[in-house]
């Protein structure tokens, strides 16, 4: 399996109970929507930690994008429902692609970990990449590990983010300026 990965903290729960259940599995790193670049930066460098802690092979793909994505906004929100729908579409469709162009028998995603996303939206995009590209979308609802996947990236120091990663959400974010002057 490919194991879309969003960040370290939402990985651990997912990455103990697939390899838990003898699953073998690659971690897969695209996500281009967060934001700024030190935050996509910290975000995979605590992914790396995660898999390191798990002993699974981690695969970056893709770079930050936010001049992109602040650009194209509107002309995505015309074809999306909402700017969440236009980040699951562009993560499945990669993630799909390159599982079905390298081998891998399924994929799945660590963003069906978390109660705060579009479990159904995430599911339905996934199921239609899985559709396009010829290769199984392997579903598994996580979210009843959220805490413990929380305390588990606790426990081995990782960075646990206060916003989704989109330039949207750090905009909109409580936590927006103690976010930025983290990094002055």
């Amino acid at each position: 399996m490919l194991l879309h990965a969003c960040c370290g903290p939402c990985s651990m729960y997912p990455l103990e109970t697939l390899l838990g259940s003898g699953k073998e599995l690659d971690l897969f790193w695209f996500n281009p929507n967060i934001h700024p670049e030190f935050e996509w930066n910290r975000r995979l460098e605590n992914l790396r930690k995660a898999a390191g802690h798990f002993g699974v092979s981690l695969i970056e793909e893709g770079k930050c994008l936010e001049d992109y994505w602040r650009d194209k906004r509107d002309e995505y929100l015309k074809e999306f429902r909402s700017r969440c729908m236009m980040c699951y579409d562009m993560r499945m469709d990669e993630t799909a692609r390159y599982a079905a162009e390298n081998g891998y028998d399924s994929f799945c995603t660590t963003l069906l970990v978390s109660p705060y996303q579009d479990h159904e939206g995430i599911v339905r995009t996934a199921l239609s990449k899985a559709e396009k590209y010829g290769i199984d979308f392997e579903y598994h609802d996580f979210r009843e590990g959220f805490r413990k996947g929380q305390n588990m990236a606790r426990e081995i120091g990782l960075y646990r983010q206060k916003y989704c990663g989109c330039c949207f959400s750090l905009d909109e974010s409580d936590f927006r300026e103690k976010i930025l002057k983290s990094f002055n």
